[in-house]
């Protein structure tokens, strides 16, 4: 059994809403995604998918999207992004899910969860570079990740735990000299066993932006989707 891991899928079923924005490679782009996904993925896999899942604005306006990942083969998680807006509490997530049958489908939000020998923590994040008038929401995403992470160690015995961001959680632009980085998520993840780390939204020249190296002993690596060509990435053992 593997699991795979993709950000920024940008569903748009419902309403179209091109991302040709970040270049012409974005032109049927879920239909790229499916033509790997299904090449790769096995019933009992599980994909990963990084946040900014859907541009539906309300959960009820999210059906398509959901129904195109049901159809896929796998089980698939959930992480919050900037541009989910339908995101709601857990509980009316759930329930909507199971109103439409869509068993296979799961979200990780102030919680850990465990597949094969990984416990799955993270958070949605925050963007680094954002005024001091967003300290609060800052706060509030190092609380949601404590809280996923604390979770996890509760449920861990030996397995790995791999983090997981939408937004990136260190960034070439946040540092503060050539080798240390200015974020509190980083001081936060190198509290505990992580070694592995995983975030998408950087998109087009947004790329050069992202971290892909070992700082602070955490391996990290950008996985939104035009970053890897609408392919999926596998979590190696």
């Amino acid at each position: 059994m593997a699991i795979y891991i993709i950000g920024d899928l940008h569903l748009s079923f419902a309403k179209d809403k091109p991302m040709s924005i970040f270049g012409m490679n974005w032109e049927n782009h879920a239909e790229k995604i499916k033509k790997d996904w299904l090449q790769k993925v096995q019933k009992e896999d599980t994909v990963i998918l990084a946040g900014d899942f859907s541009w539906a604005m309300q959960l009820e306006d999210s059906y398509l999207d959901f129904q195109f990942i049901h159809h896929l083969p796998g089980k698939k998680i959930l992480l919050k992004g900037n541009h989910d807006y339908w995101w709601t509490t857990l509980k009316k997530m759930k329930e909507y899910l199971q109103k439409w049958n869509f068993t296979d489908i799961a979200f990780l939000y102030n919680n850990s969860i465990k597949v094969e020998d990984k416990i799955l923590v993270g958070t949605r994040g925050w963007n680094l570079l954002e005024s001091q008038e967003n300290e609060k929401m800052m706060n509030r995403e190092i609380a949601r990740l404590t809280l996923s992470i604390q979770d996890g160690l509760s449920k861990r015995k030996e397995e790995e735990m791999i983090a997981i961001f939408h937004y990136p959680p260190i960034s070439r632009s946040s540092m503060k000299n050539e080798t240390i980085y200015d974020s509190p998520f980083l001081e936060e993840l190198k509290k505990y066993p992580i070694h592995r780390c995983y975030y998408g939204h950087l998109h087009g020249k947004s790329h050069i932006d992202a971290v892909e190296s070992v700082v602070e002993n955490i391996q990290f690596q950008l996985i939104s989707a035009d970053y890897l060509n609408f392919h999926l990435e596998k979590i190696d053992k």
